[in-house]
């Protein structure tokens, strides 16, 4: 059997249905293929339990709000049923010790606790993020823009004019700063520093790599603007509409349907082949995979062979999820509407977390972003009940070993069930104390580890989750490689997508965004 579209897509994560929604309400004839049963990437819902949904992985949509996809496709979104909900708190911080700090959706606010825990780190906190705010249109167009644009050439000329050269380059210099490098000389608390040194992490970074001090003040810039928003009802929502998005503008999303090989002719696309043996013909193909995938396996260009060799990927990511039975009794109050709090020693407690995970080894004290979907989504669970959703960003793809000298690791390396489990139970240790009665209250609780991250989606190469280290060699107008233009591939036609290109991981839709507008939406 054979099909034939304008445009076929590998995939249906964020940027596959991003780029699908555009190009079908501009009229192409649109089909996206996914080989596992269910669409969305790292986009799901399920139940925990009866009459209880969770998102098992990604949850927080503030990169998509604040996005240019939300700007296209926000009103078609609401028109199929999707609800951003968000609290007024979207983060925090949770010390050993109990000590708490929490940032609001309000900045005279955020300055007042800044004030009391140190003199002096409200007033810089207002500063650097005024500071951050002067610069928004010159770092989120390099962010999130195409780098090869007429518009980002004419965007660094009107900087270059206005700022002068010295003060453009100064500017982008100052932008590589490191988290630690940024904290230690804005401000003087140790809870202050530790309520950011956390966010490093979900951008693939530590806090010692070059720009993740700026990505700090731009996820606090976001979190301050937008909230940490969920999707009502689950992020399986946001699956579902923008695939009736594209159906109904003539498109298709299919499951089930492994494509083997992106067929060419030449040095031109010609469509691709599925494991069921069908063929797809079309001109123009999207692929939302990893590089390897993608020049190994579907279209392999022994070209890119030195490449994909130096192509490195990035810590893994451990999930663990809770349905408890009562409310969520934390030790230290104030902390029952914050979206995303974080439990961790401080910023040098991330720094050796993350040393720990990149030399190979299961943290000793793992940060512990605990997610409280309930907090903005009630819904989730029936009344009386709560669930807790947590991430582990610094753990290690492959095990060598245990920073605490207790967990036994296999020789092999890989993540066995009684590995997941027993570091599961080092994570519930930390939990339980800080909430009162926790282990009592345990209904359920399920843990994914970075072996099982990869087994329900294959582009989480050992359970990284951001497509590829994020480190600044491999981010911009360098990711996937250093020769990357746009999104083209050297075969015409063959357009490469994902967390693995640019503008990197998380949920924007921004390089789905980027090529459907390069392809006429």
């Amino acid at each position: 059997m054979s099909a034939a579209v304008d445009i076929a897509i590998v995939g249906s994560g964020i940027n596959a249905l991003t780029a699908g929604a555009m190009l079908a309400k501009a009229g192409k004839r649109v089909a996206l293929y996914e080989r596992e049963p269910v669409a969305g990437g790292c986009m799901r819902t399920e139940t925990l339990a009866e009459e209880v949904l969770y998102d098992p992985l990604a949850t927080t949509f503030v990169l998509w709000v604040t996005g240019a996809a939300h700007a296209v496709l926000g009103a078609d979104l609401a028109r199929h049923g999707v609800e951003f909900c968000a609290t007024d708190t979207p983060t925090g911080v949770l010390l050993p010790d109990g000590r708490a700090l929490v940032y609001k959706m309000d900045r005279a606010a955020n300055v007042s606790a800044f004030e009391a825990a140190a003199t002096g780190d409200g007033t810089q906190l207002a500063a650097d993020l005024d500071a951050f705010g002067a610069d928004a249109n010159l770092l989120f167009g390099l962010m999130g823009g195409d780098p090869w644009s007429r518009t980002t050439a004419k965007l660094m000329a009107r900087e270059a004019w206005s700022r002068g050269p010295r003060g453009l380059a100064a500017t982008l210099g100052g932008a590589l700063q490191s988290m630690r490098g940024w904290l230690e000389t804005s401000f003087d608390s140790d809870l202050t520093r530790a309520l950011w040194a956390p966010w490093c992490l979900h951008a693939g970074l530590g806090p010692e790599a070059a720009f993740s001090g700026q990505m700090g003040q731009v996820i606090g810039f976001a979190l301050e603007a937008a909230g940490a928003p969920v999707v009502k009802g689950g992020a399986a929502q946001m699956v579902r509409a923008l695939a009736a998005i594209i159906e109904e503008h003539g498109g298709s999303v299919t499951c089930n349907a492994e494509v083997t090989d992106i067929t060419t002719d030449r040095d031109r696309v010609t469509g691709l082949t599925l494991a069921s043996g069908e063929s797809v013909a079309a001109p123009v193909v999207l692929a939302s995979v990893t590089p390897h995938q993608l020049y190994d396996r579907l279209a392999p260009q022994p070209d890119q062979a030195e490449a994909l060799r130096r192509y490195r990927y990035g810590r893994g990511n451990f999930q663990l999820h809770y349905l408890l039975d009562g409310p969520v009794d934390w030790n230290t109050p104030g902390l029952d509407s914050v979206q995303l709090l974080h439990l961790t020693p401080g910023l040098d407690g991330v720094s050796r977390a993350v040393n720990e995970a990149e030399r190979g080894l299961l943290p000793a004290v793992p940060t512990i972003c605990v997610g409280q979907p309930c907090a903005a989504d009630p819904g989730r669970a029936p009344a009386g009940q709560s669930i807790l959703w947590l991430q582990l960003p610094e753990v290690p793809r492959v095990v060598k070993g245990d920073a605490a000298g207790v967990i036994d690791t296999p020789q092999d390396g890989h993540w066995t069930a009684a590995l997941r489990d027993a570091f599961a139970d080092r994570v519930e240790a930390i939990l339980a104390s800080h909430i009162t009665g926790f282990r009592d209250r345990i209904v359920t609780r399920r843990a994914i580890s970075p072996g099982d991250l990869e087994a329900m989606n294959m582009n989480l190469v050992g359970g990284d989750p951001y497509g590829g280290a994020c480190t600044v060699d491999q981010f911009f107008l360098w990711r996937p490689f250093p020769d990357t233009q746009r999104h083209a591939t050297a075969i015409r036609g063959l357009y490469h997508i994902g967390a693995s290109t640019h503008p990197g991981p998380g949920l924007s839709g921004g390089s789905g965004y980027l090529t459907a507008k390069e392809l006429g939406a």
